[in-house]
């Protein structure tokens, strides 16, 4: 049961006054002996335990704070991306907007030539049709004086005229055809016009409302910036880590881009789960990569990201020294069963020879691929021995590059025996063995190596 703070340090100031000091008996006046008496044993306890009650109190509210914080920095940071990214598409609708109204600036100009065009052309058509009424009225008048001349004079005479008269008709069609022909293409090409005004009309308003649909958008998205106007030229942070990524709306697990702090940007595989996103820093699925490398090649990281891959000791330093991380192990073998265990851990910089410490130790008997060296375990490979063996180089002797406390408790990194493994106990050894699961000498078949913030476990 947990004590209230307020409750401990009142415990603690009245057990203070009451029994931090001594106090002095005077005896009898001839001897004047001095006692000294001591506060009972139970009050000491209570004084202990309530410091110790305090001191945890104040311990669980420094970790809650600084989780809470961490999380208000990851989402400030996802906030000013959104902001840029709201600038931009402003940018972008500005734009948008000033091409739109060159358009229907456009658009307007073709409409009043066309208008112009139909215009005069309407005028002409009347015109022609007046023209074409004068004919017919000539043409009439011309053709009763013919009928009047043949009707009127004898038949030689209307033999004379005839020719003429019917050569004048003859004319007289021709041009009314003419005149016809003339105005259907008239009337043609007035359809078209009109035709052409209905496309640009609806254009216009196309425009017109594309245009208050920008305004409308432009006017919320300036409404939104006025309200982090301060925040909107800040530059937009990566993430440092596939939590914080996780954080920001990814659920997909895959190679992303991030960049710790103090730290150049460079690509890891992210596994996402329900919980958050993990970084993974090993995997080992079918031994096409060879793991025997030197140091350059461990502290720099080796392999494919989308297969089997060593992260790199420095990238793995550059993640996690941020805060607290905990480390995940899953692990296989060849009968397809499976185990995972997690670790607090702390992984110290290349001056310590990227030394790892396990802070906490979870239950049971997998925990234990390590020493309790108070220093850690500084990470060793053949050509580069760090391991706690005086006589022995443990990376050349089980190959691969590892945490050697000693050359018997686990090695992930070392060579992938497809199964049946050497029936040689010497090379055995040599494979990938995690010795408090099934013994050391016990293949593994799958191995992938992870590690996230501490607070995903606490929502896990």
């Amino acid at each position: 049961m947990k004590v209230p703070l307020a409750n401990l340090l009142c415990i603690t100031v009245l057990a203070s006054s009451g029994t931090s000091f001594p106090m002095e008996r005077r005896g009898t006046a001839a001897g004047k002996e001095k006692r000294v008496q001591y506060a009972p044993w139970d009050d000491v306890n209570v004084l202990a335990h309530g410091l110790l009650q305090l001191g945890q109190g104040l311990k669980e509210h420094v970790d809650k704070t600084k989780g809470q914080m961490r999380d208000i920095t990851i989402k400030m940071k996802v906030f000013n991306v959104t902001v840029s990214e709201l600038g931009k598409l402003t940018q972008r609708l500005q734009e948008d907007s000033e091409t739109l109204k060159a358009k229907a600036q456009n658009l307007e100009e073709n409409e009043s030539l066309v208008l112009n065009v139909s215009t005069g052309l309407q005028e002409k058509t009347e015109e022609l049709l007046r023209d074409r009424q004068k004919d017919h009225e000539r043409m009439n008048k011309l053709e009763e004086k013919i009928d009047g001349m043949l009707q009127g004079e004898g038949l030689e005479a209307g033999k004379a005229n005839n020719s003429d008269a019917r050569i004048i008709q003859w004319m007289l069609e021709a041009q009314n055809k003419r005149i016809d022909d003339l105005v259907e293409r008239i009337k043609q090409q007035q359809e078209k016009l009109d035709k052409q005004n209905i496309r640009i009309r609806t254009l216009q308003n196309q425009i017109h409302m594309r245009n208050e649909r920008s305004s409308l958008k432009r006017k919320e998205d300036d409404t939104q910036l006025k309200m982090s106007s301060e925040q909107r030229d800040s530059p937009v942070a990566m993430a440092s880590d596939c939590h914080e990524l996780f954080l920001r709306g990814e659920t997909s697990s895959g190679l992303y881009t991030i960049q710790p702090s103090d730290s150049r940007p460079f690509e890891v595989f992210c596994e996402m789960t329900p919980d958050g996103g993990w970084t993974v820093i090993q995997r080992r699925q079918d031994g096409s990569v060879d793991f025997d490398k030197l140091w350059q090649a461990y502290q720099t990281g080796f392999g494919s990201l989308n297969g089997e891959f060593w992260l790199g000791l420095e990238k793995i330093h550059s993640v996690s020294k941020g805060g607290n991380y905990i480390l995940k192990v899953q692990f296989s073998d060849w009968r397809d069963e499976s185990q995972n265990i997690t670790y607090l851990f702390h992984l110290n910089g290349e001056e310590r020879n990227y030394s790892l410490h396990i802070l906490e130790r979870p239950a049971g008997n997998l925990e234990s691929f390590l020493s309790t060296e108070a220093s850690g375990v500084p990470f060793s490979t053949r050509d580069k021995d760090n391991d706690l063996k005086n006589d022995l180089n443990c990376a050349k002797q089980l190959s691969g590059g590892w945490w050697f406390s000693n050359c018997g408790h686990a090695n992930l990194n070392g060579r992938y025996f497809v199964t049946p493994a050497p029936k040689q106990r010497h090379q055995r050894k040599q494979g990938v063995f995690w010795k408090t699961w099934r013994g050391r000498y016990h293949p593994l078949k799958t191995t992938t190596m992870m590690i996230a913030p501490a607070e995903i476990e606490n929502k896990s």
